[in-house]
């Protein structure tokens, strides 16, 4: 009986090892892939019991868990990368829309600043064209009765030159004339105006002269006959543009002219003739207001030309006035700028100068130092 005891003891033992271990093996398994996460693990039981099965049903459903997981993953992986996709997508489409809002911002910005160039344009246009129709019609005006002038002036001057020649052989052929003839003379003072007659109709001859040319000049600045390019002396231009601006040149400003041999110029000339208006009436304004608190004696306007390579010339026309300030140095062609009061500027001769320059296939710079005056030299093509 005790050794049965004993053999059932043992049998017990056995049995009771043979069962709960490839249980704590299915337990141990299961728990570290819990813990670890890792569905890769299997419980190694291959036994045809229930502990068997049970193992093996658990193998299989680690199997499935890992290949759900794994699904998961890669949904979750492919979600991911969409998003960051979609999210790439929505910065591109936000960066090139604001480019085409920018782009389209600057072309609207461009849209405007040509139409008011444009509108200024048209106004200075406008304006000289009626400028140059109302000098065309003066000029003509004036013209016919000048030409009546100037002509009949000769024919008076040699009619006077003869009736003095006849009373100087008067006074010789009769040295003793009566009282009466003394008295007057006297009373006309005949010798001064035997003298001052002479002298009297050669100012008048001039004088008709100078307006003669004051009209040519009107002419040949307006232009208006003059639409198409046509090969003009600029140097022409100039003087012309000058004899309109006499009246403002004042005893203190000087016009020095270095003239170059320039061969003729393709261009409109009016246009032309519209630039070196402006330039030079903002350099005598330039002159005139430093009037007051300048040390300078003497003010000086001095036109330059030159023949560069037979290719293009230059005009410069410097000032010695007080020169522009760096920070508006930049700002002198934009339209509707300046530095004048209100009513004594527009802000539209600079801009349009700009433009005539740039129509003629040229360039047009400031060169300006505080003090030292300011020059603005103009390159033009001879043919454009």
């Amino acid at each position: 009986m005790l050794l049965s005891a004993a053999i059932a003891a043992i049998l017990a033992v056995y049995t009771s090892q043979l069962i709960a271990r490839p249980l704590q093996i299915v337990t141990s398994v299961a728990r570290k892939i819990t813990q670890e996460s890792n569905f890769t693990l299997r419980a190694n039981i291959t036994s045809n019991d229930e502990v068997g099965t049970l193992a093996t049903s658990l193998n299989q459903l680690v199997e499935w868990v890992g290949d759900y997981t794994q699904e998961l993953k890669l949904a979750h992986q492919s979600l991911e990368q969409r998003v960051e996709e979609r999210t790439q997508e929505l910065e591109l489409a936000r960066q090139t829309l604001e480019q085409r809002v920018e782009e389209r911002t600057q072309e609207l910005q461009r849209t405007l600043q040509d139409l008011k160039e444009a509108q200024g344009q048209l106004i200075q246009t406008e304006k000289m064209s009626s400028l140059g129709q109302m000098v065309a019609g003066i000029a003509h005006e004036i013209n016919n009765p000048v030409n009546f002038i100037y002509g009949n002036i000769e024919c008076a001057s040699d009619y006077t030159q003869d009736l003095l020649n006849l009373v100087t052989l008067y006074q010789k052929q009769y040295p003793n004339p009566i009282h009466l003839i003394e008295e007057n003379i006297e009373k006309i003072d005949l010798n001064f105006i035997h003298k001052d007659l002479p002298n009297l109709l050669c100012s008048m001859k001039i004088g008709a002269q100078r307006i003669r040319e004051i009209v040519l000049s009107l002419r040949n600045f307006s232009r208006l006959d003059e639409a198409e390019m046509k090969e003009v002396d600029i140097h022409e231009g100039l003087e012309n543009t000058l004899l309109i601006l006499n009246h403002r040149l004042q005893q203190e400003i000087e016009v020095v002219k270095k003239y170059g041999n320039l061969p003729l110029i393709e261009c409109y000339p009016s246009q032309l003739n519209q630039v070196f208006m402006n330039i030079l009436s903002n350099a005598i304004d330039a002159l005139l207001e430093q009037k007051a608190h300048s040390v300078k004696s003497q003010k000086n306007i001095i036109i330059s030309t030159l023949n560069i390579d037979n290719i293009y010339i230059k005009v410069g026309i410097r000032d010695n006035g007080s020169g522009i300030l760096p920070e508006i140095k930049n700002k002198l062609f934009d339209p509707f700028f300046t530095t004048k009061p209100v009513g004594k500027g527009t802000g539209l001769g600079l801009s349009i100068c700009y433009q005539i320059i740039d129509k003629h296939k040229g360039k047009i710079e400031v060169i300006s130092e505080l003090e030292e005056g300011t020059e603005f030299a103009i390159i033009l093509p001879i043919k454009t």
